[in-house]
């Protein structure tokens, strides 16, 4: 028998399924077949989508020589096999968008005659979490608001993901209709239960006290249900604070864990029989995260028993209770072996703790060790669940990528899936030496990350050399460096800013050398845009980062021996690299990137810059007041002039970044 040939006007029928998410679908693949196919065949033949009793999310495919018949049993299986035919014969990748995949065109493709069954995969319910999702919230891909978001779920599909929390707070509400309408199940954020409306900000006047106001938080949640309870969700229970804190930083009657923990159980019960009431087999989740899960180990909380437990890893890829402040305890975030109960993970490939996370580039842990984590977290039963962090997709498509792999069947190793990654998205324009130097680099990626611990997990994002300089900033100007910087005591355990500052600079110095090594590999790799703007882009990042921390602490050095003027310079030469971090991103907002890291407001390299122009302005008054005309007269006049001094200045003074201009180019 010959084989079907999909060509561009093969017919696609889905009349007999009428689900919104499916008709969008059918769409995406008609979208493909124009972008990759270029004949019109004679023989009209047609691809026919059929509803049938199979297991949730599974499909079938029978293929004659005129005929694709798609058998499903439910929206998200009719789904799954048109991206099955998209990926596999029209070679439309997962991230083919936020990847930029340069198509390959050809007249028609074949497909065999035979049946094909699809696989469940070893996660029941697989998303992601687009949170602190600052740089897609203010960009457009020269569309529209909403079609980054869309770009987004459609991503998560072609993944084989089902489930998502589409966006933080706000966003979570206005994008959840789109995810939905795509076909995706919406769960909540944990400081969001049940996906309600923050107390605050509908009582903005009222203490947000649960026992003081329990009628109108219970209001908040009634509306919520009523909001979503045509819709696919997994209903998240649980209590926190008015934002991403526990609630009782802001209500001291709770003051001790057992009184926290009734509350909270008391509260979820609520929550649980509220859901219950209108959808009788409704599922739940509830996320045993940074202080949850230590009133879980002590045994404070009551947790219905079919509700899904959500284990977290620590921000960094380990499985264990996440560092809040100075405090880390490190408990272990996996259950006991053979418990027979409902456990998942919320997983960071991206994690914001204005601290020494990532947030626009890639995880700083390598593949093999998030293999490990998450193969040793199925081993405890946690399969019922993954929802990752994926923050704004583009800087962490690799580890998405990967991760996205194991919840599979056929799950590839990290070596394995390195080399295939390297291939489907980088291969058009490389050779197989140049494709080699990809995977050594991508490999090396996070053995040049700087270590600020002594565990396996505790290498740092690009927030480190951004929050940890400004941190020294604040309290440099705040005492004088007289005193240690408390808010480094979490990595930092020294008594004086001089030692602080010593033991960052030996840091610093300590991946230097590994990270220079990376990017010159990096370089050698050629022409190659997605190259420029996906790996290559993130190491400059951190190189960049990387020399102005450096140049930071020399000009403490000089500082301490009161030469001023060579630290303000040397303060200047700082902002100007974290100034290139900054334009390294920029430079790369080529085409639909235009303004992609425009709002980079988190971690905010350009916010460390001028924070280091503002301590410049400091040395300057130290160095150059009350009157401000020295070191004017020293940078623009010649040696002679500058000497003789019948009248201070016949200039009008410069600005502290007129003068470090005027300047630079000498050495002080």
């Amino acid at each position: 028998m010959n084989p079907f040939q999909l060509s561009r006007n093969t017919t696609l029928l889905s009349d007999a399924v009428t689900e919104k998410a499916v008709e969008l679908a059918c769409e995406r693949l008609r979208r493909d077949m124009e972008k990759t196919l270029t004949d019109i065949v004679k023989n009209r033949n047609r691809i026919i989508l059929c509803k049938k009793d199979l297991k949730p999310e599974q499909y079938e495919l029978e293929v004659t020589e005129q005929e694709i018949t798609i058998y499903g049993a439910d929206a998200r299986s009719f789904i799954y096999a048109l991206n099955y035919l998209s990926e596999t014969y029209l070679g439309v990748l997962p991230f083919w968008f936020w990847n930029d995949q340069k198509m390959e065109v050809k007249s028609y493709v074949e497909i065999p005659c035979g049946t094909y069954h699809s696989e469940a995969d070893r996660i029941r319910y697989r998303g992601w979490f687009i949170n602190d999702e600052v740089l897609i919230s203010h960009w457009t891909a020269g569309v529209s608001k909403d079609y980054p978001w869309e770009m987004v779920f459609e991503a998560l599909l072609r993944c084989g993901g089902n489930l998502v929390i589409p966006g933080t707070d706000k966003n979570s509400r206005i994008y959840a209709p789109i995810a939905s309408d795509m076909g995706l199940m919406i769960t909540h954020h944990h400081a969001e239960p049940l996906g309600a409306e923050m107390f605050l900000r509908a009582y903005p006047d009222l203490e947000p006290s649960y026992l003081k106001h329990k009628d109108l938080f219970e209001g908040l949640w009634k509306d919520a249900i009523g909001r979503q309870k045509d819709e696919e969700v997994i209903w998240n229970i649980g209590f926190r604070g008015q934002g991403d804190v526990p609630f009782w930083e802001n209500d001291s009657a709770f003051d001790t864990p057992e009184k926290r923990g009734e509350l909270i159980s008391n509260i979820m019960k609520k929550q649980y029989a509220m859901v219950r009431e209108q959808i009788p087999d409704a599922v739940f989740c509830t996320n045993l995260y940074g202080e949850i899960l230590e009133l879980y180990r002590e045994g404070c909380l009551q947790i219905p028993e079919d509700v899904i437990l959500i284990w977290a890893d620590n921000g960094y890829g380990k499985m264990v209770s996440r560092r809040q402040g100075n405090h880390n305890p490190r408990v272990s975030a996996l259950p006991e072996e053979g418990d027979k109960g409902r456990h998942g993970t919320y997983y960071h490939v991206s994690f914001y703790d204005l601290q020494a996370a990532n947030h626009i580039t890639m995880l700083p842990n390598s593949m093999e060790f998030v293999e490990k984590e998450l193969t040793d977290a199925m081993r405890h039963g946690i399969t019922d669940l993954w929802l990752v962090n994926a923050s704004n997709i583009k800087p962490h498509v690799y580890p998405l990528s990967f991760i996205a792999n194991l919840w599979k069947q056929d799950a590839l190793s990290a070596e394995e899936h390195r080399k295939r990654y390297v291939t489907e998205y980088y291969g058009a324009e490389n050779d197989t030496a140049q494709l080699s130097i990809m995977e050594d680099c991508i490999r090396d990626y996070p053995r040049a990350m700087l270590p600020f611990g002594e565990k396996e997990d505790e290498h740092a994002g690009e927030q480190f050399y951004n929050y940890v300089v400004r941190d020294f900033i604040y309290s440099w100007m705040k005492n004088g460096a007289a005193e240690p910087v408390e808010e480094l005591f979490w990595c930092i355990h020294k008594d004086t800013f001089a030692a602080q500052m010593e033991w960052f600079t030996g840091k610093c110095l300590q991946t230097g050398k590994q990270l220079e090594g990376l990017y010159e590999c990096g370089l050698t790799v050629g022409e190659n845009e997605l190259w420029k703007d996906s790996v290559l882009l993130q190491v400059k990042i951190h190189r960049n980062c990387l020399q102005g921390a450096i140049l930071f602490t020399e000009a403490f050095a000089t500082y301490e021996r009161k030469e001023y003027k060579k630290a303000f310079f040397l303060l200047g030469n700082a902002a100007e690299a974290f100034e290139a971090a900054d334009s390294a991103m920029r430079d790369r907002e080529h085409g639909k990137w235009k303004d992609f890291y425009a709002n980079d407001c988190l971690t905010d390299v350009k916010e460390t810059a001028y924070c280091l122009k503002r301590l410049m302005g400091y040395m300057r008054n130290l160095g150059d007041g009350p009157d401000f005309y020295k070191w004017q007269r020293e940078v623009t006049y010649s040696e002679n002039d500058c000497k003789v001094v019948l009248i201070t200045n016949m200039e009008n003074h410069m600005t502290d970044w007129e003068l470090y201009l005027a300047g630079k180019s000498r050495q002080w």
